[in-house]
C-alpha cells in the first residue's frame, strides 16, 4: 500500500527534495507552504503521515501540530518534525504539542522513508 504524506515546509527547495525522495519510494506526497496552508490542505486530505518544519511564517510547526491534534479524524495521524533545530527543549515542546518524531535537516532520504514506515505501522 502506498503511503500518503503531507509535507509542510516554507522552503520550496525542501518541499521539492521531499517530493523527489518520497515519490521515488512509491509514496504519494502533497505539500503546503506553512501551517495555515497545511490546515487548509487537510480540510480535503486524510494523509497517512504528516511531515512539518518548525520555523515557518504565518503559523509555525508547533501551532500547526496543536491545530491538527484538535481535529478528531487526524488525532492519531503520525507527525514527524523535520527541522534544523535540535535543542532538547524544542524536541520536548514538539512532543508536548503532539509530534510523533523528530528528524534533523539535512535528512537522509532512506532514513526518512524508514521513519515514515515505522510511524505508520
Amino acid at each position: 500500500m502506498s503511503l500518503s504524506v503531507l509535507a509542510v515546509d516554507d522552503s520550496r527547495t525542501m518541499r521539492d527534495m521531499l517530493r523527489i525522495s518520497l515519490v521515488s519510494a512509491g509514496m504519494e506526497i502533497t505539500t503546503a507552504e506553512d501551517g495555515l496552508d497545511g490546515l487548509e490542505t487537510l480540510e480535503t486530505l486524510q494523509p497517512d503521515a504528516i511531515i512539518s518544519d518548525v520555523n515557518m511564517p504565518r503559523m509555525d510547526g508547533f501551532a500547526f501540530i496543536e491545530a491538527v491534534r484538535r481535529i478528531d479524524r487526524l488525532r492519531a495521524t503520525p507527525i514527524l518534525m523535520l527541522t534544523t533545530e535540535s535543542a532538547p527543549e524544542m524536541k520536548a515542546r514538539a512532543r508536548n504539542a503532539g509530534a510523533t518524531g523528530w528528524i534533523v535537516k539535512p535528512f537522509d532520504p532512506q532514513k526518512l522513508v524508514a521513519a515514515l514506515h515505522m510511524v505508520t505501522g
